[in-house]
């Protein structure tokens, strides 16, 4: 019991954490590498082994504010990895470009986004979520060709991501929109659709979809359950007159795993 208590007393402090540089951000870089630093420590966190077994154990037993804990730390470590990217951009516009521990990570998953549903120069992507730093977008048209569109609904994300864009990806087939998908044109062709695992109504807006998409088209939702679901808005079920799961690509090393649908 004493490591089930001590691994909950680490939860708490690393909400303390995300909850005071989440109202530090100031727009600057001025707390960036102390966020990094952090952001690094909890994806190593959420990926142990030991800690997942841990995870298994502490939610069977009786901790009156678990639940709360979980949530309160899914939305808080979203922000700020929000917040990260931000911090990214910015280092990158001032000419001071590096990478996390954490944005490796997410890299590494992108390259087989959507198993054996392939992208290729013909396709057309929707990024849900794109944030401030649209790693895939760039990465998607860069290595594929193919047209891509992301989203997001905060404005300062998708102004950094603009500038962003222009300086990585300039050539590419990408463009960056402040809207929501039901008044987005794009939706209706498009090939493949990834949701970022931080868009808490990714499955209220999949649900959505349905009517918007063509019968053809390709989701990949990231998500994360267990222990990783303190870091991801985790799985749900779907409407299955609507959507089918064809593939579920677990990743142990990552920090969320991929669930792709189809239209029945």
């Amino acid at each position: 019991m004493i490591a089930l208590k001590t691994f909950h007393e680490e939860l708490n402090a690393f909400l303390e954490k995300f909850d005071d540089l989440a109202r530090r951000y100031n727009h600057t870089i001025a707390n960036c590498s102390e966020l990094e630093r952090i952001i690094d420590d909890y994806s190593n966190f959420i990926t142990s082994e030991s800690n997942n077994k841990t995870w298994e154990q502490l939610s069977l037993q009786e901790f009156i504010d678990f639940n709360q804990l979980t949530s309160d730390l899914r939305e808080k470590s979203a922000h700020c990895v929000a917040i990260m990217e931000k911090y990214r951009a910015l280092n990158l516009l001032d000419g001071n470009e590096g990478v996390s521990d954490y944005f490796k990570n997410i890299e590494s998953c992108i390259e087989k986004e959507f198993g054996s549903f392939q992208v290729n120069s013909e396709s057309k992507v929707l990024l849900i979520g794109s944030g401030s730093f649209p790693m895939t977008p760039l990465l998607i048209a860069k290595q594929t060709g193919a047209e891509v569109v992301g989203i997001d609904i905060d404005d300062e994300a998708i102004k950094l991501g603009l500038k962003v864009v222009e300086k990585l990806g300039s050539g590419l087939n990408i463009k960056l929109e402040k809207t929501l998908v039901d008044d987005l044109n794009f939706v209706k062709g498009a090939t493949h659709i990834i949701f970022s695992s931080t868009v808490e109504r990714k499955y209220e807006i999949l649900d959505e979809l349905h009517t918007l998409t063509n019968e053809n088209v390709v989701v990949a939702m990231r998500y994360g359950n267990q222990l990783k679901s303190l870091f991801n808005y985790p799985m749900k079920k779907v409407n299955e007159q609507k959507w089918k799961m064809v593939e579920n690509i677990l990743r142990p090393d990552h920090v969320f795993d991929i669930a792709l649908y189809k239209k029945v």
